[in-house]
């Protein structure tokens, strides 16, 4: 039945910064919020048809919660009902005439700084309305302006981007914190501002007059013509000349009075230049001691210009505040003596010590005795000097470590080295100021190193440059040119017990190069102990092959299976091995055993698995023994910056600090400004412990065929529309009544039942084997045509999927549908079956009988998205996205890799109109820094506001599929 009741709107402003708006019928009734979305959002299609306006009680009735943006077209254009009268009360009717006005004067950008709100801590803004529009607000109407103005800016780019260049070019428009009142009026602060010219006709200024001869530092007040900046008045505090000066002109003599006022202001602002000891009135201090002159030429200068004020300070003040004193050491002695095979991050060095400012210097005496005089501003050789208190500091902790310790570690010299000449790119200190000074950077340091030292340090910077090693004969193959060097680089590192991170691009051969090097070690060194390789568990078997086929001579354990050797027959089992393979679980459960073995060397083969150095996993791996590390990734941070320091404290133990210093020093401030500086240091201090080659690049010459990637955008199905809009809607009307843990949860719960809704119904209504699939999904469907389409050319394909339950069902729909085989590997398959399945699915040897062949292969994204070679395959599909394009591309790269002869083509599969779409939208974006702004995995999901969340989830209608 259609109701016909006609309805009265009402509304009032919420504390909360919202309109609460209820509906009355003509008996006085109030409607139902639900009805009412209804019927007054019918038509306004951003708020989703009303789906996204909130239903709340207040004030005992029962109605809407409509934010301040969403007012502007709730009563500036209605998008009601027309079957059913609608009534608005006196005070919506006035919002309703007010409404386009304001509309008008923010599209056209009237706005005026809000100065009282300035004062408060806040960036604000006054709308300009005029005639009969400026008559008609409210106290009401006042509230609602002061949310709607910055929601305004907020959702308008271009006026988002004219503001901030506005707050650029004024910068005190920013500094709203201080108590602006004790110096400024309005009327002056928009002066000072540039918002409005000032008629007075010179400016009035401050000077810091150096000391001549034994006399102390001055200021000077300053007149200057506004018409002409050549034009200078030297004036005393009280307005009167200087003896000496040129009279003023005429035309100042009326506002002399000005100098009083600035006068006052500035000492407002820097009340420590005020004279007047105890009481009496304010008198600006004209001789200054060298403290105070620092700080008025580091501080209080910056203050007053920021204020607007003109300062003049001396000539050589720019160059000798650029100037960064340098700390020079020359090596003086290694204790310890012995080879460079002594060398390890905790050897000792002894040095030499003096201070060099530009080309000043100053010996370690004599820089101690500054020191002891906490001098800041210094004349040396009829030349001023500062001397940055943060660097004395920093230098002195140095100096006293180098004493107390008798030298500085290989460790602290390496750094020193690499991150020399980074002081001013803002290395030393986190961007939020909170860094402990005795954690920050060094200052920085010039080490003159010496023999074997320099040579060290030349080759670590210098890989290409290391003499080649010549393969081992034991070795059955042969090495491309990159990989010989990455081959030489271990070895070179293991001669200093320096651990080295291998992160070549998947498929580029680092296992091959792995070999080589134990070989080589072996050939070399002939050591008592085997090296350990630990990685994951579905690659043990593709470890076996490769070592088999590459270095037949080599002796291998698999220390795996229920069967392994324990307890005391642990040790019992290596005696004749010369590789020892076990898995990462297994590292953790066989602890105490591989912990009692001190290790020729230890592997780790995809190396992100102790990323999270919290794990007990990760723990386990680093307290094990070994002369040499080295750790085998793709992907060294996929990420965030702490599973790099995780991997780099299993190589090299405290190269990088503890995991506090380093999120500190490089992880917090890098997240908070992306700072090229600090990324900069990141890169420095690892490049020599990190080898990186990609597959593209021309020094490879890998010559392998192209990798294709598109997108296959499918729509969903009417059926699959009304299940994601029932998730969302049932997703926001609990989400805000939730405590912060349940409200996570339940977030993550939803968007595992939207992807399975975009892969297929039947995933999310839990039909199983009985489900009908056909012209469900739009998803299954592509899918199908596609893959029919490249077996017709006899092509093999791979499909990743990062559910368990939709790589079932796309294995029963492609059997029957293909009559053929298909296999899935998935974290459930046992070694031996997923070996059978690669083998079966390779036929590298054509062996392999017809009838056991297969050529659609599905695998979960996490079993089979590392480790594995299927180059048979020259198509892979993404069946569903992953937040982390990392992940995708290590799955790609299962297929995209050396002994790849086929152009790859790539299908990523994106639903139209749902989140895999923002998904794609937002992985395109924030593409950077491994990623690291869209953090790990999907959790940061769940601390979005829950406005941020309806557009994240929300369902774009016009992508349906009837």
């Amino acid at each position: 039945m259609i109701e016909t009741s006609p309805l009265t709107v009402h509304a009032v402003w919420m504390p909360s910064g919202s309109f609460f708006v209820w509906g009355t019928r003509e008996n006085g009734g109030i409607w139902d919020a639900h009805d009412l979305k209804g019927l007054l959002f019918a038509w306004h299609a951003p708020s989703f048809y009303g789906t996204f306006i909130e239903s709340i009680d207040w004030g005992h009735r029962e109605g809407l919660a409509i934010p301040a943006l969403t007012a502007l077209d709730f009563f500036g254009k209605p998008q009601t009902v027309q079957h059913l009268a609608i009534r608005w009360d006196a005070e919506t009717s006035a919002l309703r005439r007010l409404a386009p006005s304001i509309r008008e004067a923010l599209s056209e950008g009237r706005f005026v700084p809000d100065y009282e709100q300035w004062k408060a801590g806040n960036l604000s803004w006054k709308l300009q309305l005029e005639g009969e529009a400026a008559a008609s607000v409210t106290s009401q109407s006042e509230l609602w302006l002061d949310q709607l103005i910055p929601a305004w800016v907020e959702a308008d780019g271009s006026r988002k981007a004219a503001l901030r260049r506005l707050e650029e070019a004024h910068p005190l428009l920013r500094l709203g914190s201080r108590p602006a009142d004790t110096w400024l009026d309005e009327e002056d602060w928009l002066v000072a501002i540039g918002w409005k010219h000032d008629p007075t006709p010179f400016r009035c200024s401050l000077q810091l007059l150096e000391p001549e001869g034994d006399s102390s530092w001055s200021l000077q007040v300053l007149l200057q013509d506004r018409a002409d900046d050549t034009v200078l008045r030297a004036v005393t505090p009280a307005g009167g000349l200087q003896s000496g000066e040129q009279p003023l002109p005429e035309s100042w003599t009326p506002d002399l009075g000005r100098v009083q006022r600035d006068i006052g202001r500035w000492l407002r602002l820097l009340p420590w230049l005020n004279a007047a000891d105890g009481g009496g009135p304010a008198r600006l201090r004209t001789q200054l001691s060298e403290e105070e002159a620092w700080r008025f030429l580091t501080e209080g200068s910056v203050r007053l210009v920021e204020a607007g004020y003109a300062v003049m300070l001396p000539a050589w003040w720019e160059r000798a505040r650029k100037l960064r004193p340098k700390l020079q050491a020359k090596l003086k002695s290694s204790l310890g003596g012995g080879g460079e095979s002594m060398f390890g991050l905790g050897q000792l060095m002894q040095f030499d010590w003096r201070v060099a400012i530009d080309d000043l210097e100053l010996s370690e005496e004599e820089f101690l005795q500054l020191l002891e005089e906490k001098r800041k501003l210094i004349r040396i050789r009829g030349r001023w000097v500062q001397l940055d208190p943060q660097f004395l500091r920093q230098a002195e902790e140095l100096l006293a470590r180098s004493n107390r310790q008798q030298g500085l570690t290989l460790r602290e010299v390496l750094e020193l080295q690499l991150l020399s000449g980074t002081a001013d790119e803002g290395v030393a200190e986190a961007a939020d100021g909170d860094a402990d000074p005795d954690e920050s950077r060094p200052p920085s340091v010039e080490i003159e190193l010496t023999g074997q030292l320099r040579r060290l340090f030349q080759q670590l910077t210098r890989t290409a440059e290391l003499p080649r090693i010549e393969p081992p004969a034991s070795f059955k193959g042969t090495l491309r040119p990159y990989q010989l060097e990455g081959s030489t680089w271990l070895l070179f590192l293991r001669q200093f017990g320096l651990g080295a991170c291998l992160a070549d691009d998947m498929g580029l051969g680092k296992t091959i190069q792995y070999i080589t090097y134990l070989l080589q070690v072996k050939a070399s060194e002939n050591p008592g102990q085997p090296s350990l390789l630990i990685c994951p568990t579905s690659v043990i078997g593709n470890w076996q092959m490769e070592l088999r086929r590459f270095a037949p001579n080599l002796r291998v354990h698999v220390h795996y299976g229920p069967q392994r050797a324990k307890g005391s027959f642990f040790e019992e089992s290596l005696q004749k091995a010369d590789l020892v393979i076990t898995s990462y679980t297994l590292s953790h459960l066989d602890e105490e055993e591989i912990r009692e073995i001190t290790w020729s060397s230890i592997c780790l083969d995809e190396a992100q698995n102790v990323k999270n150095p919290y794990t007990k996993q990760a723990a386990a791996i680093r307290s094990f023994q070994a002369q040499h590390r080295i750790a085998l990734t793709g992907t060294p941070m996929e990420n965030r910056l702490t599973e790099l320091w995780s991997i780099f404290d299993f190589l090299n133990p405290g190269y990088l600090g503890t995991l506090a210093q380093f999120t500190r020093r490089f992880v917090t401030p890098i997240e908070k400004t992306r700072d090229s500086g600090l990324i900069s240091g990141v890169q420095r201090l690892v490049r020599p412990f990190l080898m990186r080659r990609i597959k593209k690049d021309p020094a490879i010459q890998l010559d392998l065929p192209e990798k294709n990637e598109s997108k296959t955008f499918v729509t969903l199905t009417a059926e699959q529309g009304t299940l994601y809009e029932h998730y969302i809607q049932e997703l926001f009307q609990k989400v805000d009544a939730m405590s912060p843990m349940e409200r996570r949860g339940h977030i993550l719960a939803a968007l595992t039942k939207l992807k399975q809704i975009c892969n297929h119904p039947a995933l999310i209504l839990r039909e199983g084997s009985r489900a009908n699939w056909q012209n469900r999904s739009g998803k299954v469907e592509r899918l199908l045509d596609m893959i029919q389409e490249l077996r017709q050319q006899g092509d093999k394909c791979l499909i990743f999927t990062q559910f368990v339950e939709t790589g079932h069902l796309l294995q029963e729909i492609l059997q029957n549908e293909l009559g053929e085989p298909v296999s899935f590997l998935h974290g459930g398959t046992p070694r031996q079956t997923r070996d059978a399945m690669i083998a079966r699915f390779q036929n590298a040897d054509g062996e392999i009988a017809p009838e056991e062949q297969f050529s659609v292969f599905i695998l979960s994204l996490k079993a089979g998205g590392t480790g594995l070679n299927l180059t048979a395959a020259n198509h892979v599909f993404h069946f569903d996205r992953w937040w982390n394009p990392a992940v995708e591309n290590q799955a790609t790269d299962r297929a995209f890799r050396i002994g790849q002869t086929r152009d790859v083509q790539v299908h990523k599969f994106v639903s139209l109109g749902t989140l895999e779409e923002r998904i794609d939208e937002m992985i395109e974006r924030k593409l950077g820094l491994s990623e690291q702004i869209v953090g790990s995995g999907e959790n940061w999901i769940t601390e979005l506001s829950t406005d941020e969340l309806k557009d994240m989830l929300s369902l774009r209608m016009e992508w349906m599929n009837g």
